[in-house]
């Protein structure tokens, strides 16, 4: 916009000069007031969020940003890209901001081009960004967890001097299993020198070989008391650890880094006495129920096996095992005699045609025409002589009869009347 408004010779040159007869129109007024505002420099600002829905793929946000003391609010506008994404409703923040006035609707807001989280909240989004990339490492992965034991030989317990939460593990611990043995170590459970001491005491107690499974307990607290369970060091230190560890700290609300990356999460102290160790109480009653499931399957099993069996014997093959025999004699007694009968009728049968047969042949004999008084004559050829034309005067033929054989010798040729020609 232009450097100065410029104000009609008409009207009043200053604010102040104004009257009732003589007024500035609301559109010069609020000309003056974007004007002075967009003179205004950046500026720190710091306040709560007490509303922001973000909106996915849009450019800008809007935040509604309250005094922390006083109930005064204003609307901030900000690019979505410079927007952390540990932002929420209730953070304190500082915004690094200009003031920006609307005419049209008379508003005043902020654009912003920084925003931070501020107390608490700088201190919440620093664990955030170091639990996004303990966890692009894999240490909060399940495939590395390691799997409690169903009853450890000793328990290595880390915990407060004196502490509620050291005493309910060991006496919640005692009351499931009488006979619980714990290795305990009393650290500084907040404060600067709790990192080191906790990291001490696991590492001793990881090296202790009967030492099946190490519980680390605090009661809860304040964000700030529990901050030592979200420290990089003591996290990697747990991830390292060979002896599977149990976190129990603070309340069920309560989620600090050490929960992510140890094997088991325990919601409080006294949960853990519960994950570590068995109730004897549950087993024998367990073992007591599992015992009579038991008892009852083999009854059941031995009297349906008893029922199959008087079934099976009851069946005739069982009861009458000779039965099946003689009704199978009788079946062949019967078919062999069938086969008898069978094997007659076929042998007369084909005996009856064989007869047959052998009288056709007979009849159709070249010897039964040769004994009615024909004969076959052949030539020195052995060739039969059917015609006259097949031989000549003087030529010697063979006459073969019924019985016997005669030589004889071609006299004359007759001819018969169909032209042939016959013996004389």
């Amino acid at each position: 916009m232009a450097s100065s408004v410029r104000i009609p010779e008409s009207l009043p040159q200053r604010a102040a000069q104004t009257t009732a007869e003589r007024p500035w129109p609301l559109r010069l007024l609020s000309a003056k007031m974007e004007e002075y505002i967009d003179k205004m420099s950046h500026i720190w600002i710091e306040g709560e969020i007490i509303q922001y829905n973000a909106r996915p793929g849009t450019k800008t946000q809007f935040i509604t940003l309250k005094d922390c003391d006083e109930d005064i609010s204003i609307q901030v506008s900000i690019f979505t890209y410079l927007i952390p994404s540990t932002i929420r409703p209730g953070d304190k923040v500082v915004v690094y901001a200009k003031p920006s006035y609307y005419g049209k609707r008379g508003s005043l807001s902020l654009w912003a081009q920084e925003i931070r989280l501020a107390g608490v909240g700088d201190i919440l989004a620093q664990i955030e960004a170091l639990k996004a990339r303990l966890a692009a490492e894999g240490l909060f992965d399940e495939g590395r967890k390691k799997a409690l034991p169903f009853l450890p030989k000793r328990i290595g317990l880390i915990g407060g001097r004196n502490a509620e939460g050291t005493r309910d593990v060991l006496v919640n611990a005692r009351k499931r299993w009488a006979s619980a043995d714990f290795e305990v170590r009393e650290v500084a459970v907040q404060g600067e020198r709790a990192v080191p001491e906790v990291i001490a005491a696991l590492a001793e107690l990881d090296g202790i070989d009967d030492i099946d499974v190490i519980v680390i307990a605090r009661g809860g607290g304040s964000l700030e008391d529990l901050l030592p369970f979200s420290d990089e060091q003591l996290v990697r230190a747990v991830a390292a650890a060979s002896t599977p560890v149990v976190s129990a700290i603070g309340h069920e609300r309560d989620i600090p880094l050490l929960d992510l990356v140890a094997d088991v999460r325990a919601s409080t102290p006294t949960d853990a006495a519960r994950r570590i160790v068995p109730d004897v109480a549950e087993e024998l009653a367990g073992i007591a129920e599992a015992s009579q499931r038991a008892r009852n399957a083999l009854e059941r099993h031995i009297d349906h096996s008893a029922s199959e069996i008087a079934s099976l014997r009851s069946r005739p093959v069982l009861a009458s095992p000779h039965a099946m025999f003689e009704s199978r004699r009788e079946d062949i007694a019967t078919l062999t005699s069938w086969l008898d009968a069978h094997t007659r009728r076929s042998i007369e049968r084909q005996q009856a045609e064989l007869s047959k047969a052998l009288v056709t042949l007979r009849a159709l004999s070249p010897h039964s025409t040769l004994k009615r008084g024909y004969s076959i004559l052949v030539d020195s050829s052995k060739n039969v002589v059917s015609e006259s034309v097949q031989t000549e005067k003087g030529e010697n033929l063979t006459a073969i009869l019924a019985d016997g054989r005669l030589e004889v010798t071609v006299h004359d040729i007759i001819e018969s009347r169909q032209g042939g020609a016959s013996n004389g």
